[in-house]
């Protein structure tokens, strides 16, 4: 994900060095937590995944000072993350 992505979906239009700045570290913190939620890496690149919204999503929470809020609201698609990811892993682990 890019930060130009992210400054659009939050209809940041204005170039200050100070918020891009912030705006990285949102970025950098929100993929760690989805990480941690998913318990492996995610590969954010692909911007039209399911994954990616909630990367979208989540920096909009903490942007917005409400990251808690987001793990309320969002539960049910950060279980879902959690559950494919390890479904994921067990039919890789049985592909043999």
């Amino acid at each position: 994900m890019t930060l130009a992505t992210l400054k659009s979906y939050l209809d940041i239009t204005w170039t200050d060095s100070g918020t891009d700045a912030k705006l990285q570290g949102i970025l950098d913190r929100a993929e760690k937590i989805l990480d941690d939620y998913a318990g492996k890496a995610i590969d954010f690149d692909d911007e039209q995944t399911p994954e990616a919204q909630l990367l979208l999503d989540c920096c909009r929470y903490i942007w917005n000072h409400a990251l808690e809020d987001f793990k309320i609201n969002y539960a049910a698609e950060l279980l879902m993350l959690r559950a494919g990811r390890q479904a994921k892993d067990y039919a890789d682990s049985n592909a043999t």
